[in-house]
């Protein structure tokens, strides 16, 4: 079955969305930033941004072939700091994000993934409940960026390896591990498919893997990674670490037109029990009741 997955989040709100642009409230800060998937015209007037945002992005001219995220700056309109933390609040689960305006327009955190920490947070606790487990279980984030499942993950008791090419971005992780009072997260600085080929011929099994892929990106030694060109390769050997009895699994595509039938389909060929499985779309609704798609998943699970 094909769904639409909108998360709530009490410190995080989409305003307005329209023109190419989405006007968001983090915590206290409401942020303006460029949204390629916003085609449809903004409900409220140019004006009413200006006056509502705390800081605008522009882009600049320019990207490298292989780093095609959008550059530029930030006019900081109302002298906010420019870093700042905003809580995540769920069920028992109290969690903490470093936040920060960056060069690239993201600022550290996709709400829109809220729907799959809510899905990571359901399955560990059934894991952790059905008493098949020996130990805690385990868990393997991929592309792992600032840490959201990761933290979710180790919150709901398990043994969490976080991979990610980029040292920076494992900095900003550990520091939203320290302010959300977690420990003993394993920390991986590498290119992913390097990783888990390694983990394939070392007979490794994870519990949960959870898979955040660019569209391109580069590994740390310059690996060039390309997603239609990686994805088949790097399912393939993620599903051969995936505990065959007891786990979940969650494939997240951000590349504009990549189909989670995709997914499904490479998932299907290699892994023989796919159970309680979801595809669909990752969407965040702003105030006018306007959807905003942000990516495909395809997601399955043991329980």
């Amino acid at each position: 079955m094909y769904k639409l997955l909108t998360p709530h989040i009490n410190s995080y709100e989409l305003l307005d969305s329209g023109n190419f642009e989405k006007l968001e409230r983090f915590g206290d800060f409401i942020l303006a930033r460029p949204e390629p998937q916003a085609v449809w015209d903004k409900s409220l007037s140019e004006d009413i941004w200006q006056k509502k945002a705390s800081a605008i992005f522009r882009k600049t001219k320019g990207r490298d072939q292989l780093s095609p995220e959008e550059r530029g700056e930030w006019h900081n309109l109302k002298k906010m700091p420019e870093k700042w933390f905003m809580n995540y609040i769920q069920n028992d689960i109290n969690l903490k994000f470093k936040l920060s305006l960056s060069s690239f327009k993201h600022v550290g955190i996709f709400p829109e993934q809220a729907a799959n920490w809510q899905f990571i947070e359901e399955k560990l606790s059934m894991m952790n409940a059905s008493g098949n487990l020996q130990e805690k279980p385990k868990v393997l984030n991929l592309f792992a960026y600032t840490g959201g499942a990761s933290l979710i993950s180790k919150a709901c008791g398990a043994d969490i390896t976080h991979v990610d090419a980029v040292k920076q971005v494992i900095s900003w992780s550990r520091e939203n591990m320290e302010a959300s009072n977690l420990t003993d997260i394993r920390w991986v600085v590498e290119d992913a498919l390097k990783f888990v080929k390694r983990e394939v011929k070392r007979g490794k099994k994870y519990n949960g893997i959870i898979l955040d892929p660019p569209a391109y990106g580069r590994g740390p030694d310059g690996e060039k990674w390309v997603l239609e060109e990686g994805i088949n390769e790097l399912l393939k050997n993620c599903l051969a670490l995936l505990d065959e009895q007891n786990h979940f699994f969650i494939l997240n595509l951000y590349s504009m037109g990549f189909s989670a039938i995709i997914a499904e389909t490479i998932i299907n060929q290699n892994f023989q029990e796919v159970k309680k499985s979801e595809m669909g779309e990752l969407v965040l609704q702003d105030s006018f009741n306007k959807k905003l798609p942000l990516g495909v998943f395809y997601r399955f699970s043991s329980h």
